[in-house]
């Protein structure tokens, strides 16, 4: 009995240790998946179209993403950052927003006119930074992280200067962090 007690106090303290040493050590929401370097390059995320939950999708006219064609945007993220958004009306440190642009595919069918997702045209990636980790990087502020990429280079952003290449298109929507969240029922289901 009095060995077992001993024991039982030794794993304790040895759990307590344990515990005490990692809340030291950081616990980054922002680079937990590996989207953000400690530089704060940003890449689009692998597998974000199994491992992540869709929130909406647009269907676009003509655009510059698109070379003035009819295009689908369809918008992803974390089903964690889903549900935290439902709790709190906000999004979350470390979000990572991932909006896919498709060239479009337009047809007649049996249903009418529709138009399909063909060829990948690029991704756009932001990511949460509530903690302005990167100020002298031009392309966070704003409490994000912001980037685009080509098609054919999902590690590498064309974009240089977030306020030049993204904030214009965002700031009708600044009022919701910059995010267009009204056209995704996910968020407030």
């Amino acid at each position: 009995m009095r060995l077992t007690i001993q024991y039982l106090a030794i794993l304790s303290v040895a759990f307590m240790a344990a515990t005490w040493a990692t809340l030291g050590q950081s616990d980054d929401a922002l680079f937990a998946d590996g989207v953000v370097s400690d530089g704060g390059d940003i890449r689009v995320p692998d597998n974000f179209r199994t491992d992540y939950a869709m929130l909406g999708a647009w269907s676009v006219a003509g655009d510059v993403d698109t070379g003035s064609e009819t295009g689908l945007h369809v918008v992803y993220s974390q089903r964690s950052t889903i549900d935290a958004y439902r709790q709190s009306g906000q999004f979350p440190d470390g979000a990572v927003i991932v909006k896919e642009l498709f060239n479009g595919k337009t047809e007649s069918l049996t249903t009418g006119e529709a138009t399909s997702a063909a060829s990948t045209a690029g991704y756009f990636v932001m990511v949460k930074d509530a903690e302005g980790r990167f100020p002298d990087n031009p392309l966070w502020g704003d409490g994000w992280g912001w980037s685009f990429f080509a098609a054919d280079d999902t590690q590498n952003t064309t974009s240089t200067d977030y306020a030049a290449d993204c904030l214009s298109c965002h700031e009708p929507v600044r009022s919701s962090d910059l995010v267009y969240s009204y056209a995704y029922p996910v968020l407030a289901e």
